[in-house]
């Protein structure tokens, strides 16, 4: 099975912070979009945690179409289905499954599932999955623990999200094994409650330009 590499880092195109968006006001979504983009953060997650995260995605897609919206938090097949069908370009999923697995065989778009544990990762390689979530980050060990699995699972790439923030994510970013981070830092809920689209701007480009480890591989084979 492949994962759809190519397309995936296609999307991310150099964008090594991924904004990951809890939308609990469809006003804000539109507006919101387009300060991160404004901001130079193009590739943004929108997470299934609200009854208004589909509908975000479909007018995202619709009214920003510059941005490249992915969706969170896809635990099952429903989940999948109804992303792709509200145009999410990319699935995210905290774990990986077979229902998942076979979904992604499936569908025109790429999964990057989640995985921790070394029997969790060598299941994700063996279904040919080596660009991965890694969620909770800080809570499931850490930078200590992921740069661990640095050296068993050398072909793996990690994305990490849960506890990032702006002052720890340079770190995260210096490790070889991760290739993005995911952090709701860039957009908190304080700012689009208040509708400070200017400031949202300001974070997501501070974060555009933090830079990654200078060698690690973004491979698309």
């Amino acid at each position: 099975m492949c994962q759809k590499r190519e397309t995936l880092l296609l999307y991310l195109q150099g964008q090594i912070v991924i904004p990951v968006l809890t939308i609990d006001n469809l006003q804000s979504a539109v507006p919101l979009a387009r300060a991160l983009v404004k901001g130079g953060l193009k590739t943004i997650e929108i997470t299934l945690r609200t009854l208004d995260a589909l509908q975000a995605i479909k007018t995202i897609t619709q009214e920003v179409p510059e941005a490249i919206v992915g969706a969170g938090t896809v635990l099952n097949t429903t989940h999948y289905e109804q992303a792709e069908r509200a145009g999410a370009k990319f699935i995210v999923s905290p774990g990986l499954s077979n229902e998942l697995i076979n979904c992604a065989k499936n569908s025109e778009i790429p999964l990057l599932p989640g995985a921790m544990t070394p029997s969790e990762l060598m299941q994700a390689l063996d279904k040919g999955y080596s660009y991965l979530k890694f969620f909770p980050a800080k809570a499931a060990g850490g930078l200590t623990f992921i740069q661990a699995l640095a050296s068993p699972f050398a072909e793996i790439f990690f994305c990490p999200t849960g506890g990032i923030t702006q002052t720890s994510a340079t770190q995260w970013l210096q490790l070889p094994n991760v290739f993005c981070v995911g952090g709701s830092w860039i957009a908190p809920q304080k700012l689009i409650a208040i509708k400070d689209w200017d400031s949202i701007s300001a974070l997501a480009h501070t974060a555009s330009q933090l830079s990654s480890h200078p060698t690690k591989a973004r491979s698309t084979t």
